[in-house]
């Protein structure tokens, strides 16, 4: 995925608007960390939380850490584990029937080499059906491919093709599996 860096100065003040949605998301956020899941409350925090951008039969196990979580769209069947970070300043799509494991860090934003009070965001996109392992960190502007898998605790600094098989820190790739055995 190549896509221009977003810049946020931390040091310009927040409009009334911004600061009103950063509150809310905060609060809802906080009311789904304290909500007993898989509950009809539990499931109205989740979709009013990421904006309804948050698809048919997905959950989250809580706790959910994270910012921005307006800018996130997470697709269909779609399983996030315990003490998912998404730090969602750049944005994120999570397609249908992806798999998070707990203790998965997905990051959009960064702090300036030379102006640390300054974030520069990519977006993230995990494509349909990919798999991420345990305590694996995505790092801003990365792109998993399709039916992919993250292998546990592995760091991805780089675009995972479709299929592909990645570990490691930095994630490489070690295997890519058959698509033939997938139904598309």
């Amino acid at each position: 995925m190549d896509v221009e860096y977003e810049r946020v100065d931390l040091r310009e003040p927040l409009s009334e608007e911004q600061r009103k949605n950063n509150l809310r998301i905060t609060e809802l956020q906080f009311k789904l960390n304290h909500t007993f899941w898989l509950t009809e409350e539990y499931e109205k925090i989740e979709k009013e939380l990421f904006n309804g951008n948050f698809g048919e039969l997905s959950r989250i196990t809580p706790p959910l850490n994270g910012v921005c979580f307006d800018l996130v769209q997470i697709g269909k069947n779609v399983v996030i584990g315990a003490n998912c970070l998404m730090m969602a300043r750049g944005g994120m799509i999570i397609e249908d029937d992806v798999r998070i494991a707990a203790n998965v860090q997905l990051i959009t934003n960064n702090h300036d080499l030379y102006e640390r009070d300054v974030l520069t965001c990519k977006p993230i996109l995990i494509k349909k059906d990919a798999w991420i392992g345990a305590g694996a960190t995505i790092l801003p502007g990365v792109e998993v491919g399709k039916h992919s898998i993250i292998g546990a605790c592995s760091v991805v600094t780089k675009d995972v093709p479709d299929y592909g098989v990645v570990v490691g820190n930095p994630a490489k790739l070690i295997k890519t599996l058959d698509k033939e055995k997938f139904k598309d």
